[in-house]
């Protein structure tokens, strides 16, 4: 059986990142070879000379929606609605706090705006909640209104830097509550980079949901029910991914998000142009069709990104490098540093 705690390692929490580095490309990177083993210590400026000839990057351009707002019951209590997915026009589904004092069909309005807020049912995580807004369009509105979604273990709240930092140069499809995080290191300078030397650009969407971080609560990982999200991968972009593969380039996958999408579009060594919705689980022995190389983050303990990476470079391995990271002071998760696999 493939144990939960198979995927524990100890993280000192001064190495949990809570800032982003001064500049999105001056990130530290490990590099782990999963084939010798062998790790090197670089800089992600570096990451450029990575990427060989006819090579092809795969990249996620969802955009981070401010879906975090910030309202009071008219019955007296701040509340925190924290929006996880659209329904319809005016109705999400949402997390609420504090939610044992929040009731269905409670009010809660926001500071300088008229737009209100009700709630329809309380489900833990399956909160349904309705918007009233009669000033025209609400999801700009919203957009206003809400701050920036950071993750749980980001121990502040959202500051002006984080409306840029914690959003990719390449964002463009609306969609998510959670960044694809491996992509924050990117520069139009790396970019520029990477094309100059003949690397290939390609894009595709995967709309990261707040189930990103939903822990995995079955010790038998094999019965854990992954979270969907929305996906696309164009057509123009498949056949791009297809020419690299049959010439004999390689496939980067930015993140783990990245690696779902292909490995889910994968059909016999090639990949075909899907939208929807998907909830791929990749952990060990998955074998992978597509992806070549990785780029992503340090991913926390138990989680199920944790299992993918492990999946594509081996448990024992990963697990190795992470001692290491942790050894180096890398700084871990979402504002934190980057691993390339290859």
């Amino acid at each position: 059986m493939l144990k939960l705690s198979d995927f524990d390692y100890n993280l000192p929490k001064e190495l949990i990142a809570q800032y982003p580095a001064d500049t999105r490309d001056s990130s530290r990177m490990l590099v782990l070879d999963r084939k010798t083993g062998k790790i090197a210590h670089k800089k992600f400026l570096d990451f450029p000379d990575c990427i060989k000839k006819d090579d092809i990057l795969v990249m996620n351009d969802t955009k981070v929606m401010n879906v975090r707002l910030i309202g009071r019951r008219i019955t007296g209590g701040r509340t925190e609605i924290f929006l996880t997915e659209k329904i319809e026009n005016r109705i999400f589904k949402a997390l609420l706090k504090p939610s044992s004092r929040i009731r269905e069909r409670d009010e809660v309005i926001f500071d300088d705006s008229k737009l209100k807020a009700r709630i329809l049912a309380k489900k833990e995580a399956d909160n349904v909640v309705e918007f009233i807004y009669p000033g025209g369009n609400i999801d700009k509105e919203l957009a206003r209104l809400g701050h920036v979604p950071l993750p749980p273990y980001v121990k502040r709240s959202a500051e002006e830097l984080d409306k840029d930092r914690y959003q990719t140069v390449y964002a463009k499809e609306e969609g998510a509550t959670a960044a694809p995080t491996a992509g924050l290191h990117f520069t139009d300078r790396i970019l520029k980079e990477i094309t100059s030397k003949s690397g290939k650009l390609a894009y595709l969407t995967l709309h990261v949901s707040y189930g990103t971080f939903a822990p995995v609560k079955t010790e038998d990982v094999t019965k854990h029910k992954m979270h969907s999200e929305e996906f696309k991968l164009g057509g123009k972009e498949a056949d791009s991914i297809n020419e690299v593969k049959k010439a004999g380039g390689r496939v980067f996958a930015v993140g783990t998000t990245s690696v779902r999408v292909l490995e889910a579009c994968a059909s016999g060594g090639k990949v075909e142009a899907r939208s929807g919705k998907t909830d791929i689980f990749i952990y060990p022995p998955y074998e992978f069709e597509i992806v070549d190389a990785l780029l992503t983050n340090f991913h926390f303990p138990k989680s199920t990104l944790l299992m993918l990476v492990s999946a594509f470079a081996g448990r024992e391995l990963v697990l190795k490098a992470y001692e290491e990271a942790i050894r180096e002071r890398y700084r871990f998760f979402s504002y934190g540093d980057c691993m390339l696999i290859v």
